[in-house]
């Protein structure tokens, strides 16, 4: 496989050129994404945070990133990398979604002082799998089906946060390798003589999705059907189609249904929600979780169910994460919230 025409057809086909912001961990897939790129795309700058999660092997890491430029003789390459106490920041928080946010607020403020267009990250075609199965295990709908998505708009940071501003950026969050098998990475840093790091804790099978990468999708490939990973990429693409759908339908409901602000109340006209399907008021309801700024960690399918009971009678109001209290009131639904 030709990985620099495949990343290069992915920038063609989201229309995405200028300069652009490579994500680049030091482990095999942001290796050979970083390299691939600077086949056909010389204005790449590559980023490199530091989570401080592994101690010595995490500074090697970063140190590694550092070196790539004369590693591959590129002395115009650019590398930025940056060091963040994960764990002091985390204050309880899961861990792996405490690095994910940081890594992706710091990307998003360097695109921005970068002027670049686009972010690039090396996720790959069994990422995408791991992904759907875990979700699919935890009892996900339709919405976490669609995976890993190849290319979407990136925010700014949360309100309260003064580093990169809120809502969009036009920046792109771009996945060039996401159809690309890992074995075809590695075939391909092989055939380059490419070196890269090795992530230990990617070996720890306490953490769910590496034992679903190590133990249950081989035995699934082996025993069961080997086209596993292609069979559950193709399970993101259509989920995603159908859910553009939904979501499209959805916006349109909130347009119709939502009307003007009460001070900090949002307000909802009662009859034209009761006429929408539960899904659509379902996924209504999440675009203004969103839009608001409101946790949604905690809302999972029983309390999105019940803003349906609230819009159809069933339950006079109720509170939510956040907190949200939610009530209906006089032919509305009535919505008050701590924005985040």
């Amino acid at each position: 496989m030709d990985l620099p025409s495949v990343v290069r057809d992915c920038l063609r086909r989201h229309g995405l050129a200028g300069k652009g912001i490579v994500a680049v961990s030091g482990g095999p897939d942001s290796v050979v994404l970083a390299h691939s790129m600077l086949r056909f795309h010389a204005e790449v700058v590559l980023a490199h945070l530091n989570h401080q999660l592994r101690g010595a092997e995490s500074d090697a890491d970063e140190n590694f990133v550092q070196r790539l430029s004369e590693a591959w003789s590129a002395p115009n390459l650019r590398v930025r990398t940056e060091r963040l106490d994960i764990s002091g920041l985390a204050q309880g928080e899961n861990l792996e979604g405490a690095a994910r946010r940081e890594r992706y607020r710091w990307l998003a403020a360097i695109a921005v002082e970068e002027e670049a267009s686009w972010i690039a990250t090396g996720h790959n075609a069994d990422d995408q799998a791991e992904t759907v199965l875990f979700r699919l295990l935890r009892g996900s709908g339709l919405r976490g089906l669609t995976g890993i998505a190849e290319c979407r708009p990136i925010d700014g940071a949360p309100r309260h946060d003064p580093i990169v501003p809120h809502g969009p950026l036009g920046i792109h969050l771009v996945r060039p390798l996401l159809q690309v098998r890992r074995s075809e990475i590695l075939a391909y840093a092989e055939a380059n003589r490419l070196t890269y790091c090795t992530d230990s804790s990617n070996a720890d099978r306490r953490f769910t999705r590496n034992r679903l990468r190590h133990e249950l999708l081989p035995v699934i490939e082996k025993d069961y059907n080997a086209g596993i990973v292609e069979v559950l990429g193709r399970l993101a693409e259509q989920a995603h189609a159908m859910y553009a759908d939904i979501s499209a339908e959805a916006a349109r409901l909130l347009a119709e249904a939502e009307l003007p602000r009460a001070g900090a109340m949002l307000v909802f006209q009662s009859s034209r929600l009761r006429g929408a399907t539960p899904n659509l008021v379902r996924e209504m309801f999440r675009l203004v979780w969103q839009r608001e700024n409101w946790p949604t960690a905690d809302m999972d399918f029983d309390r999105w169910n019940r803003l349906v009971a609230i819009v159809q009678g069933a339950c006079p109001i109720w509170e939510f994460p956040g907190p949200v209290r939610v009530s209906a009131k006089g032919g509305v639904i009535q919505l008050i919230g701590q924005a985040q």
